[in-house]
């Protein structure tokens, strides 16, 4: 279910789509445009990649009219047919959507302007009201994809020059990361709060966007099976796992500025550790869910450099790619001799009734031998074992994100044949078998949407950013004033041995015995 803008009433995703069209139309005769999505950054990286090629999904779709207008603003001086050239390679376009896609950059406009000088807002503002007429409600989407260091003066002089007036609303949607420490991430937030409205902002969190991890909250509150389970007395252990098979691809210069635990770990992660970890909220509105979610980060401890385990990658001599044969410290744009971590593992322990003595692992890393990220729940062992010792294993349940979306519990099952021989098997939802045909949507599409329906259920509030850098920054100013050397681990391997070694120590079983395999 979806919180809308109204916290009383909730909406299936059909009727979501159905409110988002409502709220582009303005209900008279001629029915104008009067919403305006504004990209800043329109010429950087995410705007490239992700933010254009996602507006045109949506409009490709239907879910925006098409009478909206998009503005990119950016300091480049560029043309639409500019912008069109960087953008449409990253699109998903066939030939027969060639009209459709005609009529998506006919409602794109561009304008270039520096990001601190109130007169090139002021002259941004002159092209969106362009489009307004008198007496009409007018609506303005602010999307910053933009490095931080500019948040601030964007973020003013949208205040100063670009706010909607009359009836029509103002949000503004912030890319992280925010901040780089407590703070840091307070000062901005503290800018922010001074100029806009807590409901006009909005923190995305792209993990928060994914269909599995939007999952969470039915699997855990909409079936009585996992109720009674979800406590310290049956799971042993909970692991959080980022996994990707590359490494810095020559991005090595931007990722050494934050590293492996600012980049995935503090946030990403972090976040869905507060959607497994929550008690029940009252309702599905977004300020409920979230206020859950501050509850469970407020009991984490903060955490401790002897509960985290750092790696960096080398190159694999024997690697079958010229990329897999260079290390991170070969990246040209990575200072000589850094010591910045490509993988972390960390242990979070949550000081409450619920789950005390739990540990919760948290694993990240770069240049890994898979791409995968998942939620797995360890149970604890059978009590009064009957079978033959080592026959049984433990059960678990895994929420697999990406790639290959799925659910499965790990259970043991008897194996075919007159003995009475254990095996492990699986009780199995994979996305792409049992919802085949049906399209996923991508992470961006939904926050967007979202954004404009005015739900922030799936981004995050100033007081969730304040808790979870509380909980990371001691270790991140150890980190940096100490520079502990990361432990190399080979490019393409499943990271440092001692990272195995720590998860066994914090409770979690391994055995290699058993390996899902996608049935799609």
């Amino acid at each position: 279910m979806y919180a809308t803008a109204n916290p009383s009433k909730h909406c299936t995703k059909e009727e979501l789509l159905e409110l988002l069209k409502e709220s582009f139309v303005d209900e008279t005769a001629n029915h104008e445009c009067t919403d305006v999505i504004v990209v800043l950054g329109a010429s950087g990286d995410l705007a490239k990649k992700k933010i254009y090629p996602t507006l045109w999904w949506l409009y490709k779709d239907g879910l925006i009219p098409k009478h909206i207008q998009i503005i990119g603003y950016a300091r480049s001086k560029l043309t639409i047919t500019d912008l069109k050239n960087r953008t449409q390679p990253h699109f998903k376009a066939t030939p027969e959507e060639k009209a459709q896609l005609d009529g998506f950059w006919k409602v794109n406009w561009y304008v270039a302007g520096s990001y601190d000088k109130g007169d090139d807002y002021q002259k941004l503002n002159k092209e969106i009201t362009k489009f307004e007429k008198p007496g009409k409600k007018v609506n303005r989407l602010f999307y910053l994809a933009l490095p931080p260091s500019v948040y601030e003066p964007v973020t003013k002089n949208i205040r100063e020059n670009c706010m909607a007036i009359g009836d029509g609303w103002t949000r503004v949607i912030v890319e992280k990361p925010f901040g780089h420490d407590s703070e840091s991430s307070a000062k901005l937030s503290n800018h922010l709060s001074e100029l806009f409205k807590e409901e006009e902002i909005y923190r995305i969190d792209h993990y928060l966007g994914k269909e599995m991890v939007q999952n969470l909250m039915v699997l855990r509150f909409g079936n009585r099976i996992f109720s009674p389970l979800w406590n310290r007395d049956n799971i042993a252990s909970v692991i959080i796992s980022f996994k990707e098979p590359f490494g810095t691809q020559g991005r090595g210069g931007y990722f050494d500025e934050f590293g492996i635990i600012r980049d995935v770990m503090q946030n990403h992660l972090l976040q869905i550790l507060s959607l497994v970890a929550m008690e029940k909220p009252v309702s599905t509105g977004a300020e409920d869910i979230r206020d859950e979610k501050v509850k469970v980060l407020k009991c984490i401890q903060q955490l401790k450099l002897e509960d985290v385990v750092l790696g960096q990658y080398v190159g694999d001599p024997e690697g079958e790619t010229e990329d897999s044969r260079l290390g991170y410290l070969d990246d040209p744009t990575v200072p000589d001799g850094s010591v910045t971590p490509t993988f972390a593992l960390a242990t979070l322990q949550i000081k409450n009734e619920r789950w005390e003595g739990v540990p919760f692992m948290l694993r990240c890393g770069k240049a890994l031998n898979e791409r995968k990220t998942e939620v797995r729940v360890q149970f604890r062992d059978v009590p009064g074992d009957i079978f033959p010792e080592g026959a049984i294993q433990r059960n678990e349940l895994i929420i697999r994100v990406q790639p290959g979306e799925a659910v499965y519990l790990k259970m043991m099952a008897k194996k075919p044949g007159m003995s009475i021989d254990c095996e492990e098997s699986e009780l199995d939802l994979t996305y792409g078998s049992r919802y085949r045909g049906v399209t996923l949507r991508d992470a961006y599409e939904r926050l967007i949407l979202d954004a404009f329906v005015g739900s922030q259920i799936h981004f995050v509030r100033s007081d969730e950013l304040a808790e979870a850098w509380r909980i990371f920054t001691p270790v991140l100013h150890q980190v940096e004033r100490e520079k502990p050397k990361p432990i190399t681990y080979k490019y393409g391997s499943r990271g440092p041995r001692e990272a195995d070694d720590f998860l066994t120590k914090s409770g979690f079983k391994y055995t290699g015995t058993y390996k899902w395999t996608n049935p799609h």
